[in-house]
């Protein structure tokens, strides 16, 4: 039985659903591999304009196997090579939404923080437990989850491994919104469904500039920004766009 299901809901719009429900979605080798080429699939079809990622009513992803980590060994992780299997995520060009019910943690809230918008279930919960069982986040939980919350906030939750509401979570800046818990996946679509709508290479364009601005100094990030501004000069999109507006009519974009 597949882990990882892929589904076209509606036009520009696919949802990708974890399905290992026996075991709270835990992120094992399999499944990981199965997201991986879910994503690197849905990443190389231009179609795609928008993907949200969910997992179930009652759970997102509480965290890794630990049955499959208790006896391994540093060489076992290194020829698992699981960092490869996560950059999928990372290069995927279209826009990534979570929809988060219930528990995201430690791999689990690691993969929502691959997202570009996390949409949490009021009773969902985010947190990176990993210090409680002798270990520290290793995709992505201590630079990710820093990035997001700052250091101090950070510290406290992975030097104690305690979870953080929802709402809490959205007063740190982690997720974009907090809804009513069987609100999470409409809502969730309802944002794609806005983006799958918008300018396809505008859209991309925003999201390679946040992402590689991040790590740039300002004088670095603002260039890559102008860049990408003029560029979009070059696609009938923006003069569709302009145009549209200043013709009070509906804009039709094709993403050229």
């Amino acid at each position: 039985m597949s882990h990882v299901l892929v589904e076209r809901p509606e036009e520009g719009i696919a949802l990708v659903r974890l399905h290992r429900p026996e075991v709270r979605n835990a992120l094992g080798l399999e499944l990981r591999q199965e997201l991986a080429a879910g994503f690197r699939e849905l990443g190389a079809d231009a179609a795609v304009r928008c993907i949200v990622l969910t997992g179930g009513p009652e759970f997102f992803a509480a965290g890794a196997d630990l049955r499959a980590l208790v006896d391994a060994t540093p060489v076992d992780l290194l020829l698992r090579d699981t960092q490869r299997l996560w950059q999928s995520l990372v290069e995927c060009p279209a826009p990534v939404i979570a929809a988060v019910n219930g528990f995201a943690l430690g791999g689990g809230c690691e993969l929502a923080m691959h997202a570009d918008m996390i949409v949490a279930g009021e009773s969902a919960s985010f947190g990176q437990p990993e210090i409680r069982v002798g270990i520290m986040p290793g995709a992505g939980g201590t630079q990710r989850l820093t990035r997001a919350v700052g250091k101090f906030k950070a510290m406290k939750l992975l030097l104690t491994g305690e979870p953080m509401t929802a709402r809490e979570a959205e007063a740190m800046g982690l997720v974009t919104e907090v809804v009513p818990d069987a609100e999470v996946l409409e809502r969730a679509l309802t944002l794609a469904r806005k983006v799958a709508h918008m300018p396809p290479l505008a859209v991309r364009q925003i999201k390679e500039v946040v992402l590689a601005g991040q790590d740039a100094s300002l004088a670095e990030a603002l260039l890559l920004e102008r860049k990408a501004f003029q560029l979009l000069f070059a696609t009938r999109d923006q003069k569709e766009g302009m145009w549209a507006f200043l013709d009070k009519r509906k804009p039709a974009f094709e993403g050229r």
